[in-house]
């Protein structure tokens, strides 16, 4: 326990360095967030037999990042996501051995979790980024912890027992109630950065409605998220996807619920128009 709070800090050190610092190391952070994903998925794969193409995942990656750097805009940003779909059955029908379950495994690998990191990237650049990463982060991190502690005290009916069975239907309500209140925990700390120099202009202040809808349908996501990676764990056999961080598994571990919550917050706002 106390390994795993220690590098729970470092790496929420790592986080706000890297996401404050300026836009260029947010949108390089989350790219290594998801070139190592994409190396934890392609390596549990093969353990399954699957010759899943990690360069073509990492190569989708880098290429998505750069033309996010360079503002390329969404007609290429779809282009090389369909280029790369090409270079998975490229990579397939060029092996010596027939290797189809590879190729289709890495245009999955592609739309889970490549898809959703590139989703990711082009937010941490957007206009609204500071204001989607507070609700969709701690949102989802309030609500792992609510369904933790309700879970552990109330659970009874298992939500998902095939492929999750800790989990409970108790848990997930807990959950997505501490999600709630995050939505309402970031209106309150958007009160007090409007009158901070620095943040307070990278900030829009957003309703309180808002952020309270917000906060339950990320943190909402956020679950079916950590579930989408438990069928992976469970198809595969495992229990994290690597040892990279002590006491919490593999990135890919740290960042599932994440890869749902933020695209769901990022949208939400934008239908609200928050500017």
């Amino acid at each position: 326990m106390k390994n795993r709070i220690i590098y729970a800090v470092l790496l929420f050190a790592v986080l706000l360095v890297c996401v404050f610092l300026s836009p260029v190391t947010r949108l390089l952070f989350v790219a290594v967030a998801g070139c190592l994903c994409a190396y934890e998925y392609s390596h549990q794969m093969e353990k399954l037999n699957m010759h899943c193409s990690l360069a073509v995942m990492i190569g989708y990656l880098a290429v998505h990042t750069l033309l996010v750097l360079f503002e390329a805009g969404l007609t290429w940003y779809c282009a090389c996501f369909v280029l790369a779909v090409y270079a998975a059955m490229l990579s397939g029908i060029l092996r010596k051995k027939v290797s189809g379950n590879g190729a289709l495994d890495t245009t999955a690998g592609l739309a889970y979790p490549c898809m959703l990191f590139a989703v990711v990237i082009v937010i941490s650049v957007s206009d609204i980024w500071l204001e989607t990463f507070a609700l969709g982060c701690i949102s989802a991190w309030l609500c792992d912890t609510g369904a933790f502690l309700g879970g552990s005290r109330f659970g009874r009916h298992k939500l998902a027992p095939a492929i999750s069975p800790n989990k409970s239907v108790e848990g997930a309500l807990f959950g997505a109630l501490a999600g709630t209140l995050g939505g309402a925990l970031v209106f309150l700390i958007g009160l007090l950065l409007k009158e901070t120099p620095w943040i307070g202009a990278m900030y829009s202040p957003v309703p309180l409605w808002a952020c309270v809808m917000i906060g339950f349908l990320a943190s909402t996501m956020g679950q079916l998220g950590d579930l989408a990676e438990s069928l992976l764990k469970r198809m595969i056999g495992v229990k994290d996807f690597s040892n990279l961080i002590p006491g919490h598994g593999g990135m890919f571990d740290r960042a599932d619920s994440l890869l749902f919550s933020l695209p769901t917050a990022y949208l939400c706002l934008r239908l609200i128009a928050v500017q």
